[in-house]
């Protein structure tokens, strides 16, 4: 069990990764999870999710728009109160942003993407790493883009958004070090998920081509030939979370079946 009796934070719970994480989580040994997105259903249905699976982990739901600096102090400073500590935070909280190319963007939209994939990120971080200093230490992982390293068309904004994320976790790591609290990345390609089906779905009939010609579009650039499942992806996030990964920090893992592969 690598997540056995630690105390986790998810934030961005909903279809797909976050929901994912939640319940990997609970499965790992967690003693605790702790459910944190904007949309109060959303939480309800991964707190079930992990109720079904009969282990009897403890879970807190929190409604939380980690846009606003108070409500992310709340969700930490509850979570604290409840289980005396935060070993593990889960960063999955994010906004895609507009797709469109960005001589024709409205900048508008890349401000909301930042403010929650750039800043609300990181004011969650920050009232998260004071109750991890008191317990002596923790486990930040940063759910990541492929985009940052691999420009998609119409993505700029929300690329821009996480490769600021991503500098920040390279000096969060340089400069947290000394308290024991690891931070590391998780740079997530195509994701066969709830999000993916809905695009596959949208483009099939924007373009006429049928799901699978999409699929096999893409697939077509993946080294081991399928776009990898959420749970697939969340199992590498919850091993930087892990004790098998105590000596890790500052690190970007890239989860993409291979479509990118850094020099």
């Amino acid at each position: 069990m690598l997540l056995k009796d630690k105390v986790v934070i998810v934030s961005g719970i909903g279809p797909g990764l976050g929901q994912e994480l939640s319940t990997l989580a609970a499965r790992e040994g967690a003693a605790a999870v702790v459910l944190a997105a904007r949309t109060a259903h959303k939480l309800d249905v991964a707190e079930q999710e992990i109720r079904d699976l009969g282990l009897g982990t403890a879970t807190l739901k929190i409604p939380t728009d980690i846009a606003d600096a108070q409500q992310c102090q709340a969700l930490a400073d509850r979570t604290a109160e409840e289980f005396g500590r935060i070993d593990v935070l889960f960063n999955s909280a994010y906004d895609p942003g507009s797709f469109e190319p960005i001589e024709q963007a409205d900048l508008d939209g890349w401000r909301r993407a930042m403010d929650v994939n750039f800043f609300g990120t990181m004011q969650l971080t920050q009232a998260c790493v004071a109750h991890m200093k008191d317990s002596g230490g923790g486990s930040i992982v940063m759910i990541a883009t492929m985009v940052e390293h691999k420009p998609l068309a119409t993505q700029g904004g929300y690329g821009a958004s996480k490769s600021a994320l991503r500098s920040a976790t390279k000096h969060l790591a340089l400069e947290l070090g000394r308290y024991n609290i690891r931070v590391n990345s998780c740079h997530m390609g195509w994701m066969w998920g709830p999000a993916v089906e809905g695009y596959f779905a949208w483009q099939s009939q924007e373009t006429g081509k049928s799901q699978e010609e999409l699929i096999a579009d893409v697939t077509r650039n993946i080294p081991l030939g399928v776009i990898p499942d959420d749970g697939d992806c969340a199992r590498a996030a919850v091993f930087f979370a892990s004790d098998y990964a105590s000596v890790v920090t500052g690190a970007a893992l890239d989860v993409n079946g291979g479509e990118y592969m850094p020099v």
